[in-house]
């Protein structure tokens, strides 16, 4: 088999096109959730406390040197409001993805004690039964 085809073998697995659905999806509920804690989340956790936008917070190191045209210097700066909001973006994931899996593992379990018996399990079963008894 030559090395094209067992990538193609490879790529075109269910399990390879489940991940590859899975992280598109994921990538676009990432972008959700960010919104949901930029835009409806955090407003009104900044109006409790007093106005503060927790995406501006930061904690200067080295302010932002424009004196000189010809040295310009980048402010030097911790942004620690924008790691809450990512904080708070990696809760919210992390509690859907819970209820998610939680959700699913109730769903097969259900399947699993409503899934028929097959008919050689039964006999096999019955069979073993008889064999009990007559010990």
């Amino acid at each position: 088999m030559s090395l094209w085809q067992e990538f193609k073998t490879f790529a075109m697995r269910g399990n390879v096109i489940d991940l590859a659905v899975g992280v598109v999806i994921g990538g676009a509920f990432g972008k959700i959730v960010s919104s949901l804690v930029d835009q409806v989340i955090m407003p009104p956790i900044g109006w409790l406390t007093g106005g503060i936008d927790f995406s501006q917070l930061k904690w200067v190191l080295k302010p932002a040197d424009d004196t000189d045209p010809a040295h310009k210097t980048a402010e030097v700066a911790i942004q620690y409001g924008a790691f809450i909001n990512t904080l708070i973006q990696f809760l919210i994931i992390a509690a859907a993805v819970f209820l998610l899996v939680k959700a699913v593992n109730r769903l097969t379990h259900r399947q699993e004690k409503a899934a028929p018996v097959p008919a050689d399990v039964a006999l096999l079963t019955e069979i073993r039964d008889l064999l009990k008894q007559r010990s």
